[in-house]
């Protein structure tokens, strides 16, 4: 007799919900994928059922808080972002790279810093609160959200 076996007699069948996509993990990823499935879908008219697994209590809990953050990605999902009150509300302002010593820090000049490490355009975000809010859009497209449901088999 199997492990799975014993189990069924000794609870009974589980319940179980079928989804045309499950994506586990709700952090920025996941849900993205998860709008752009349910966006794509309503473009074509059908209809797909999708769901994001996040093991945390709540949606950013697991995330770290603070971030610059690039907003081409979001434009692409949502063009009306600020509009929907997305979370980006402090955009960057200057950039310093210093190189540090035990005492001292020293200022790289600005046309010394490599391109990939200036912002101008990008945004200083709580990153937990993007998710949240990342969440609150995908649920308003018809994502189901199970936070607290950590996957452990398929």
């Amino acid at each position: 007799m199997t492990e799975t076996t014993n189990l069924l007699e000794q609870y009974g069948p589980r319940e179980a919900m079928e989804y045309d996509v499950v994506i586990v993990g709700g952090g920025p990823a996941g849900l993205s994928a998860a709008i752009r499935l349910k966006q794509l879908a309503a473009q074509q008219n059908r209809e797909v059922s999708v769901c994001v697994l996040e093991k945390g209590g709540e949606l950013g809990a697991h995330i770290l808080s603070g971030a610059v953050m690039d907003p081409r990605a979001i434009t692409e999902l949502f063009p009306d972002w600020k509009e929907k009150g997305a979370p980006l509300n402090t955009p960057v302002t200057e950039d310093r790279v210093l190189f540090l010593t035990e005492t001292k820090s020293y200022a790289t000049p600005n046309f010394a810093v490599p391109k990939a490490l200036t912002n101008h355009g990008n945004y200083i975000v709580s990153l937990a609160n993007v998710v949240r809010w990342l969440g609150q859009q995908a649920e308003a497209l018809g994502v189901e959200i199970f936070p607290g449901f950590p996957a452990a088999e398929v």
